[in-house]
């Protein structure tokens, strides 16, 4: 591996309460659950070996323990930032899906189906997102030019990034794969590139390789 390229390490958040009970979290947040917890130490060890210079997390509370968790005993700095923060949902933030589904059906049809066309009522557009992000990113890139930087972040983040350094358009963004709980991506920046390495492994799991022998 070239020693002046950043190496990004982006996973979201362990399992929580919420997702659990699918559950609408966006900026509001509940805690992890013993299986979130699991998977976070599990890719706290899967990262063990990896030189950290500094690690990043969103400021809702389920990023930073994951962050805590993954971290384990190492003094590597852990940096909260808002830019990392979910799409903000608005009035459907502590609601059930089912109930979301019900009430804000042709808002939710546009949401999943043609993201780039999402008006929300509160809260963002994918578009603000995009834009919140891709800057979280680009500062984060400028304080580390090298090395290695785990990113702790959420769900829609992650898929917005993949979505964005594929090359892919806006409408593509609920493409496969679906972003589990501490999935590993990964994302190399040099001075002229943005290359996507890892999409959302999960190997460090357990409880995905269960599934993967079931299945």
């Amino acid at each position: 591996m070239r020693n002046w390229m950043l190496t990004l390490y982006i996973t979201r958040h362990g399992q929580t309460e919420w997702n659990v009970q699918s559950r609408m979290q966006g900026w509001a947040d509940s805690p992890l659950t013993e299986s979130g917890v699991a998977a976070a130490r599990q890719l706290g060890k899967r990262l063990q070996d990896v030189p950290l210079d500094a690690v990043y997390s969103s400021t809702s509370g389920r990023t930073i323990h994951t962050a805590q968790l993954i971290l384990g005993e190492r003094t590597t700095p852990l940096i909260q930032k808002e830019d990392l923060r979910e799409i903000n949902v608005g009035e459907w933030q502590g609601k059930l899906s089912s109930d979301i589904d019900r009430d804000f059906a042709d808002q939710v049809k546009t949401y999943y189906e043609h993201p780039s066309q999402f008006e929300p009522t509160s809260g963002e557009s994918f578009y603000q997102l995009k834009e919140r992000v891709l800057r979280a990113i680009e500062d984060i890139a400028a304080a580390h030019p090298t090395g290695h930087v785990l990113i702790v972040t959420h769900g829609v983040v992650k898929k917005c990034l993949i979505n964005h350094f594929s090359g892919a358009q806006l409408d593509s963004l609920w493409d496969p794969p679906f972003i589990h709980g501490t999935s590993l991506t990964k994302l190399e920046i040099d001075t002229d590139r943005r290359e996507l390495t890892m999409i959302g492994d999960m190997s460090h799991n357990e409880e995905a390789k269960v599934a993967s022998r079931v299945q």
